[in-house]
C-alpha cells in the first residue's frame, strides 16, 4: 500500500534548523570556511545526519541563503570564505 503524501513538515523542520545553525555560525565567525561549517555542525552541534560536505555546504548556502550571507575568494588559501551580506539578512 502507498503511503498517502505528507505535507513534509519534518523535512521542512530540519531544513530550518540546518539553515538556522549555518546562519549562527557564519554571523558568530566571519570569514569561516566551508570546512569550518561542517566541523561547527558535526561536533559542536552534534547535527551527524545533516548529509552536507563542505563541498555542499557552499551549494546549500548559495541557492538557500543568499538573502543572508554571501561569499568571496580568500586568495591566500584558495577557497571560497563566507560572511553576512550586506542587508544582513533583514526580509523586506
Amino acid at each position: 500500500m502507498p503511503h498517502p503524501p505528507g505535507k513534509g513538515s519534518q523535512k521542512q523542520a530540519r531544513f530550518e534548523r540546518l539553515a538556522n545553525e549555518v546562519r549562527k555560525f557564519v554571523y558568530a565567525n566571519p570569514g569561516c570556511s566551508a570546512q569550518a561549517i561542517v566541523a561547527s555542525l558535526n561536533h559542536d552541534q552534534k547535527m551527524r545526519n545533516h548529509g552536507l560536505t563542505p563541498r555542499k555546504v557552499g551549494f546549500f548556502i548559495t541557492r538557500n541563503l543568499r538573502q543572508s550571507l554571501t561569499w568571496w575568494q580568500d586568495h591566500r588559501a584558495g577557497r571560497r570564505v563566507y560572511g553576512p551580506s550586506s542587508n544582513n539578512g533583514q526580509k523586506s
